[in-house]
């Protein structure tokens, strides 16, 4: 038996398998909310992708502008006219949320804030998240700057399989700047030792956000709290999601990426037969059953005829636990079905004339 999921007090949230993408459980996972401070974490990502692509180095000196130091809200604490370096600026957003420092790495890499926003907005569209709009890198109120609790998930999850580089900045609880020492507004980094991130945020019109992270046995899950009522709520908010989702639920990968699932006859081919498998793993995220049977399902096209290319779709996988379906995925070539000579086309022609013609009679 599985129990329901733990009530919280925030307004929306999303528990996730960090390995399969799979969402364990949520409440108002797409409802459009303000994001504060999370939207740091695009911030951050966008900038690391950046160095990863050579445009951006972490050592390069940004200059800090009277712009940046008189950002409102939470503060790095920058000097105007001090030069910075990148990865400086980059433990500043994620460890003390400085507005200041956010503003500096926008205006470094992109130059002006609307252009900043649209590599923000952009990467979200690449990145598939369909229920957030960015207007800042900071998250101060601004209209028509949003996010959802699902979306920052699957952020979170980018940003720990994209940027492992970088990751570690998350779990680091103190930093210090001008000789002021701040904490990193995280409380779980304290309270539980499998925490390593992410990020926290709060408005008055956000309420208290919080992203976090969480390794336990090899399995990480990822959760997203929207507008909790205190920071010691959204905490706890997270911890019990935590909890739930390593006490009863468990992933396994059922199929592996370039597995020989199948070697259907290919039709006028130069080989007779066609390897056949998926382009990736299906892990699975479900509650926890020693006696769970799955069947898998193949339904390759009829008939395979060359030439096919490596990589294209012949068909699906799915995989069912008793009638219910729990996943399907394209069937792919592993291997290239070359044609095979005049002779083998012709003779194949024929057979499958006939073959088509029995089989029509029969229906």
């Amino acid at each position: 038996m599985t129990p329901s999921p733990p009530q919280l007090s925030a307004q929306a949230w999303v528990l996730m398998d960090a390995a399969s993408g799979d969402i364990i459980t949520s409440h108002a996972e797409h409802e459009h909310l303000p994001p504060a401070s999370l939207t740091k974490l695009m911030t951050v990502y966008v900038a690391t992708n950046e160095i990863q692509a050579n445009r951006l180095k972490a050592d390069d000196l940004v200059t800090i502008s009277e712009n940046a130091w008189r950002t409102e809200g939470s503060r790095m604490f920058l000097d105007p006219r001090s030069q910075v370096s990148v990865h400086d600026l980059l433990s500043g957003i994620v460890i003390d949320s400085g507005n200041d420092a956010s503003v500096a790495l926008l205006e470094h890499v992109a130059g002006s804030q609307d252009s900043f926003a649209d590599l923000m907005n952009a990467t979200a569209q690449k990145l598939g998240l369909t229920d957030t709009h960015f207007i800042n890198p900071t998250g101060l109120p601004a209209p028509e700057h949003y996010s959802s609790a699902e979306d920052m998930a699957r952020l979170a999850r980018a940003i720990i399989t994209d940027e492992s580089a970088y990751y570690g900045l998350y779990k680091q609880k103190y930093f210090t700047w001008n000789n002021i020492r701040q904490p990193n507004r995280n409380l779980l980094l304290w309270r539980d030792k499998s925490v390593d991130g992410l990020k926290t945020g709060h408005t008055e019109a956000a309420g208290y956000c919080m992203v976090t992270s969480a390794v336990r046995d090899g399995r990480r899950l990822i959760t997203a709290v929207f507008g909790s009522t205190s920071m010691n709520n959204r905490a706890n908010d997270a911890q019990k999601l935590l909890s739930y989702g390593f006490r009863f639920y468990d992933t396994q990968t059922y199929t592996k990426a370039g597995q020989v699932l199948a070697r259907p006859v290919l039709w006028k081919g130069e080989q007779r037969t066609l390897e056949v498998g998926l382009l990736d793993d299906i892990s699975l995220t479900l509650p926890k059953n020693q006696n769970r049977k799955l069947e898998t399902r193949l339904n390759l096209d009829d008939p395979l005829v060359a030439p096919i290319a490596q990589g294209a779709v012949v068909g699906s996988l799915e995989l069912y636990e008793g009638d219910q379906k729990l996943a399907s995925r394209p069937l792919i070539a592993l291997q290239d079905g070359e044609s095979a000579g005049w002779w083998i086309r012709t003779w194949d022609s024929l057979k499958l004339f006939i073959r088509g013609f029995f089989n029509s009679e029969d229906t």
